[in-house]
């Protein structure tokens, strides 16, 4: 297990919010070495070590709140020292760090996609990715396909792909683990996981969050980049991809890939009916008013994107994913609902074949962590001259523990243990861009431009279809659901 934590971006929200907090947690369950040491760095000056640390600790506080253990975060701040670099400058990285060559050392960029080559290049340089060396890249890989090979180039150059780790948090999520258990693991799921049984799955991220700070980065990005493209896309993996003959790092991600290079790609005569662009306005978000994105100059991206897609190979053909994503919206929710198809023969008075609700599969993955099977059971009683049915939620989920863990715990130590299964490689990152910018480019051929919609909402109106059902009534109903 390596011993040494070099963290690039350590002033960003990233670090305060959930790298620190992830790490003080390891630390007070004596997950991580005896000898652990983080090297954090970032352009910001400081005066010394301890205005750093008085700094971080405050950040942390105000940002991570109860999720993370203030007395191991003072200890893990103990063994933290700061370096404050110019990141753009590869030169100046071997100058700037005191580490030696050959270390047991995990560098994390926790840093935007234009400064990983220099950084990479400036660790190479040093030194610092000789094996055993590991290097942790965040996500987004590049902007488009272009830019993420050019990106996977540049770091094959530095350090073998065997070394190399890029993180989607949502893969440490113990939810989305559960979902392999549970798909794997049970005749009874395993049996109807197919075109035969499903008639639909809905991938929804909704947050009530706006983009306030992250202007310049959104502009560039948008919802479909920044969201779709990498937690989406590995969420719709998971739940589309065939039985691996084992768990092994490869195996997985071999059908991970499969999924991705099996998806249907996006023309301009597809875009209008089988996606949604939104760009959210002023309005009222838990009981606050809130103003509206503010494009820069020049820019036209989204907030707010809906997709159906298309896994076209034998288990899927003719199942929509409905993946659907967005800033400021009604409530905060991630959640994956796999929706059966009814019974072949309805037998019951109550309630009408119309209006009975199917059997779901509800995958939770915040504000709260759980699963839930969805089925018909009866009311039958004396009181009743006919059996009645009822939706009967079932929860799949293990006793709640006693401490929440972060998902970058878990991804953390798998890094620092050079465990690679729950990690993204090169060519799923370059297939699911490949896949992004169909989408990108129909739009751009189509003039399709975004909707308006008002925050608090459930998005543009003509998104109410992309929507689990529950949202998608919500949506219908709601007066404010576009401007």
């Amino acid at each position: 297990m390596h011993e040494q934590f070099l963290l690039f971006g350590a002033t960003g929200d990233l670090a305060a919010g959930q790298v620190f907090p992830a790490l003080a947690n390891l630390l007070r369950d004596r997950l991580l070495p005896a000898n652990f040491r983080v090297h954090a760095v970032a352009k910001h000056p400081f005066e010394t070590q301890e205005a750093f640390r008085d700094w971080l600790l405050e950040r942390v506080h105000a940002r991570a709140g109860d999720a993370v253990d203030m007395d191991a975060l003072h200890e893990l701040l103990q063994r933290t020292d700061y370096t404050s670099v110019d990141l753009s400058k590869p030169e100046a990285l071997g100058a700037a760090l005191k580490l030696e060559p050959g270390a047991r050392l995990l560098s994390y960029l926790a840093v935007p996609p234009d400064l990983f080559v220099p950084i990479a290049q400036g660790l190479k340089a040093a030194g610092l990715l000789e094996d055993p060396a590991r290097l942790l890249l965040e996500k987004p890989i590049g902007r488009d396909l272009a830019s993420a090979r050019a990106i996977n180039a540049a770091i094959a150059a530095c350090v073998p792909e065997s070394r190399v780790f890029r993180l989607d948090h949502y893969l440490g999520k113990a939810t989305v683990q559960n979902l392999l258990a549970l798909r794997f693991g049970n005749t009874l799921l395993e049996a109807v996981w197919s075109r035969r049984w499903i008639e639909r799955v809905d991938i929804l991220v909704a947050e009530t969050a706006g983009v306030d700070g992250r202007e310049q980065y959104y502009s560039r990005y948008g919802a479909l980049r920044d969201m779709v493209q990498n937690h989406m896309l590995q969420l719709l993996c998971l739940v589309a991809m065939e039985p691996p003959s084992a768990l092994d790092a490869d195996t997985v991600r071999d059908q991970k890939l499969m999924v991705l290079r099996a998806l249907r790609p996006f023309s301009a005569q597809s875009a209008p009916d089988e996606s949604v662009r939104g760009v959210y306005q002023a309005g009222v978000v838990g009981a606050q008013a809130v103003g509206g994105f503010s494009q820069i100059e020049g820019q036209s991206v989204e907030t707010f994107v809906a997709l159906r897609a298309h896994i076209d190979n034998w288990r899927w053909a003719g199942v929509p994913f409905n993946l659907v994503t967005g800033k400021r919206l009604a409530t905060r929710s991630t959640q994956i609902v796999v929706t059966f198809k009814p019974v072949s023969h309805w037998l019951f008075e109550k309630p009408r074949r119309s209006q009975a609700a199917p059997n779901r599969l509800l995958v939770r993955l915040q504000p709260e962590e759980n699963i839930e099977l969805h089925l018909m059971s009866s009311l039958a009683g004396p009181e009743w001259g006919a059996m009645e049915l009822q939706s009967l939620p079932l929860n799949l989920s293990m006793a709640p523990t006693r401490r929440r863990r972060i998902a970058y715990e878990r991804l953390f130590l798998d890094a620092l243990n050079g465990r690679h299964a729950l990690f993204v490689r090169d060519d799923e990152v370059e297939a699911a861009w490949q896949w992004i910018d169909s989408i990108a480019d129909a739009w751009r051929v189509a003039d399709f431009a975004p909707q308006p919609y008002v925050a608090g909402s459930w998005g543009p109106r003509t998104a109410a279809p992309f929507l689990p059902p529950p949202m998608a009534r919500a949506a219908a109903a709601s007066p404010r659901a576009s401007a």
